[in-house]
């Protein structure tokens, strides 16, 4: 992803087949590197890549991490509190994607 297609992530457009630098997605959040570290710590995103300097970060991820810090500054939810809300709302999502399919069958 280069820094032109950045302005379509401000937008809200998530290009998933591109993957993120470090740098893009502290950019994307408007976070610090040790903030984006942290949550690679708390297993709330998951990076490609074994060494950090040349981690890549999936459309996914972004989505994440902006939810993860709008749980943080809105709720003041700690990063463990995170990715429990995060993980529980993901699986309610599955759960009614489930639910919308079977009505439909």
């Amino acid at each position: 992803m280069n820094s032109n297609d950045l302005s379509l992530v401000h937008t809200g457009t998530v290009i998933e087949e591109d993957s993120l630098t470090m740098e893009q997605l502290c950019h994307a959040c408007d976070v610090h590197a040790d903030w984006i570290i942290s949550i690679v710590e708390e297993s709330i995103i998951e990076p490609q890549g074994e060494d950090s300097r040349l981690w890549r970060f999936s459309g996914a991820s972004l989505i994440r991490a902006r939810s993860a810090l709008r749980l943080q500054r809105d709720l003041g939810i700690n990063l463990a509190g995170i990715a429990l809300a995060l993980d529980l709302m993901e699986e309610l999502e599955s759960l009614r994607t489930q639910i919308k399919i079977g009505d439909h069958i």
